[in-house]
């Protein structure tokens, strides 16, 4: 019995913010998996700020998203079937399945990951490519050294909150900005980041927060 499967597709460029009427829903029969191939079922989609610079037809680091096509986005599944040796029902893996309920692939892009230990979401997030993010800039570029102040942008985004923590353990003093109130009560009040009572007054307008 065929396997029906969910699609988003981009069907228009957006014009400013992007819209609902820019996509489309699609569902289409699975094909039979050739030699190679491993059907996977997405339990997790990252929605991620770069996907709005791809819905445009401009140059640009990566190629823009095509009209008609499933929008692209890092995904974490389970493997469903497998005509790959080096992967069997039941697996856990992380890939660029996409804005779909199932994906095929070839095995491109696709590695396994352990859920025994980490929940399944968070390779999408502080142990997937936020997180890898936030370590090699900070860690492998950055080199901060103990006692000095790490200036994080966007201290409230995925890979920002990561530098910031990362940053504290290894005795740095991390400066946060963040967009608006609500960020930096998230910021302060989930993260641990905190404001100098100095500049308590500034906390109403959201501008910033740093860790002590």
């Amino acid at each position: 019995m065929s396997i029906r499967n969910t699609q988003w597709v981009l069907a228009s460029r957006p014009k400013g913010q992007a819209q609902e009427s820019n996509f489309r829903m699609v569902e289409t029969d699975l094909p039979t998996l050739l030699d190679g191939q491993v059907l996977i079922k997405v339990h997790y989609l990252s929605l991620d700020p770069y996907m709005r610079g791809r819905m445009d037809e401009t140059k640009s680091y990566a190629a823009p998203q095509p009209i008609d096509a499933v929008m692209i986005g890092g995904t974490v599944g389970e493997v469903v079937e497998s005509r790959d040796d080096k992967y069997v029902p039941g697996d856990m893996v992380a890939g660029m399945g996409g804005w779909q309920q199932y994906h095929i692939t070839d095995g491109t892009g696709l590695r396994k990951v352990d859920t025994g230990h980490i929940p399944a979401s968070a390779y999408l997030g502080v142990v997937g490519m936020p997180g890898v993010t936030a370590w090699y800039g900070l860690l492998q570029i950055g080199k901060p050294k103990a006692g000095e102040t790490v200036v994080v942008s966007a201290a409230s985004g995925a890979v920002g909150s990561v530098v910031g923590q990362l940053a504290k353990l290894h005795g740095c003093r991390a400066v946060g900005f963040a967009g608006g109130k609500a960020k930096c009560q998230y910021v302060v009040d989930e993260l641990g980041f905190c404001i100098p009572q100095s500049e308590a007054g500034r906390r109403s307008r959201g501008r910033w927060a740093h860790w002590g």
